[in-house]
């Protein structure tokens, strides 16, 4: 006779519920420097790209909500993304977001790593619950993005059968991400007067996606190089008309 002896481990009850109007949410401090200004570069380069829709909801250090054995449960990723979320009443500030009550379920979240651990690797599955056992088993989140500036280095979790898998770097160095049929990757270079190394977007086509100031400088060189054309085509009809009067002939005449 073999003695089974029953497991301890319950599989958690989750639900989709209404923050209570009280609930205080986290409002810890930024661990990395860089967080904010990557997760803007992301988005910006998105919205230059004309990729953002009303119904989308993109953010930043915003709140995620599960309800886990009856317990409101917030984490709140240094960026993410929904492909579609309900509006809220005229006048209404969103202060967190329910997947399946407020819209459809996360598709995207981006943690970056700080110098210190600070869970993103974590799959503990009691509370305070691990940021990985969290978005792969509560939210399950079908890409996860751990991106740490300071190595660099770029994991990217995709959700395969209930677990997640780290997806193969292409020869670029990119991962395709499946939710916005683009590339990310690893650029090195300056922004708004910060150097360091970026997040970025390319499309299917290996093309980067512009940030809204170098789509700004680009069309601002585009526009100078239409004014040096118009001004060289101007000298040479100049020339040729100082040419023909030499020559007796009025240009005006020939129009």
């Amino acid at each position: 006779m073999i003695l089974q002896i029953p497991s301890t481990k319950t599989e958690p009850t989750i639900t989709w519920e209404s923050l209570p109007t009280d609930f205080v949410l986290p409002d810890d401090p930024v661990e990395n420097i860089q967080q904010p200004t990557l997760a803007a570069a992301l988005t910006d380069a998105l919205g230059a790209a004309s990729l953002i829709q009303s119904e989308m909801l993109i953010g930043s250090n915003f709140g995620l909500v599960a309800t886990i054995n009856n317990k409101a449960v917030v984490k709140a990723p240094d960026w993410f993304y929904v492909s579609k979320v309900y509006p809220v009443t005229k006048g209404t500030v969103r202060r967190s977001y329910t997947q399946n009550l407020e819209g459809e379920p996360v598709s995207i979240v981006m943690e970056f790593l700080s110098e210190s651990e600070c869970g993103e690797f974590s799959v503990r599955s009691t509370p305070p619950y691990g940021k990985l056992y969290f978005y792969q088993y509560i939210l399950q989140v079908p890409t996860y993005v751990i991106y740490d500036p300071y190595e660099p280095s770029l994991e990217v979790r995709c959700l395969e059968n209930g677990k997640y898998n780290i997806q193969e770097l292409n020869s670029q160095g990119q991962v395709w991400i499946p939710e916005l049929e683009l590339f990310l990757g690893i650029w090195s270079g300056e922004r708004l007067g910060q150097s360091m190394n970026w997040l970025r977007w390319w499309d299917r086509s290996g093309n980067l996606l512009l940030w809204s100031a170098e789509q700004s400088e680009q069309e601002h060189l585009r526009a100078e190089q239409e004014r040096l054309r118009a001004e060289q085509e101007r000298l040479r009809a100049d020339k040729l008309a100082a040419k023909l009067r030499e020559l007796g002939i009025d240009p005006d005449a020939l129009t």
